[in-house]
């Protein structure tokens, strides 16, 4: 698979964090907004083979055929930009500040949102016949999960707050890890089987992906969930946000970048 060492990945994915900072606001936006409406559709995806097999493993094996198209065509989901963009200005890469950084957080957060918004609306025509029918099977899956990721949370309180939090931090981790196997291999066969695992992983886990929750959540609510808006936005997507952030840094990028880039003198032994 054209297997690349773990220092000149690493650094792959330092320039690529440089690379997004300096990138036009145009193109970000763009570039987001196909990721987070391809993103989409792959739930719709995975949620279809769930409800027509029965089998949630087989959707969640299969759920990564969405993360590997939109990161082969170098789009972006903001869950890879937490972990990449901050390594760039560690790396006190040119012009590359904490300002630049949050701006393109935001850019690449209005993009993945107006790309899962859009796909939320096609399939909430898609699943009622131009709502001329009653929501069919598959759009009710949605609406649960909407329910049950909110308020299911609600009713634990501050628990359910911060279990959210450690789940979008453990989502991130895999997620970032999916991210970093688009950069070990020179070969798209290699890149796919890198970037399939972790993804797997985070899916079948029921860990909490902020974009995934662009999606799911304003789809379950125009089919008629019972949660609202402020549930889902304060019993998901801000702690789903903050934990994206934490675990993406934490658990990949820094892990990553302080082994393999700024690496530890070996001690002589005497």
């Amino acid at each position: 698979m054209s297997y690349l060492e773990p220092a000149e990945f690493v650094k792959k994915m330092v320039d690529s964090g440089e690379s997004k900072i300096y990138m036009g606001r145009r193109d970000t936006i763009v570039r987001a907004y196909m990721a987070g409406a391809i993103l989409a559709l792959a739930v719709v995806f995975a949620v279809t083979i769930t409800v027509n097999t029965g089998n949630a493993l087989l959707g969640a094996v299969l759920f990564p055929v969405g993360f590997c198209m939109l990161y082969l065509m170098k789009f972006d989901l903001l869950t890879g930009v937490f972990m990449l963009t901050p390594l760039a200005w560690l790396d006190k890469r040119p012009g590359v500040t904490i300002p630049r950084v949050l701006e393109n957080w935001g850019l690449v957060f209005i993009g993945n949102l107006a790309g899962a918004l859009t796909v939320a609306v096609i399939m909430s025509i898609n699943f009622t016949y131009g709502f001329s029918v009653p929501v069919n099977e598959v759009g009710q899956t949605i609406a649960h999960v909407g329910e049950g990721r909110t308020l299911g949370y609600k009713e634990h309180g501050f628990g359910g707050w911060m279990t959210l939090f450690i789940r979008g931090c453990l989502c991130n981790w895999m997620v970032s890890m999916g991210v970093v196997g688009a950069m070990v291999s020179t070969s798209a066969t290699g890149k796919i089987a890198a970037m399939w695992m972790p993804i797997m992983v985070f899916f079948y886990l029921g860990f909490e992906h902020s974009v995934v929750n662009m999606f799911l959540f304003p789809l379950g609510l125009i089919l008629g969930g019972g949660f609202t808006l402020g549930d889902y936005i304060f019993w998901n997507e801000i702690p789903t946000v903050l934990g994206n952030i934490v675990g993406g840094i934490s658990l990949t990028g820094l892990t990553l970048y302080s082994t393999h880039v700024r690496t530890q003198a070996r001690r002589e032994i005497v």
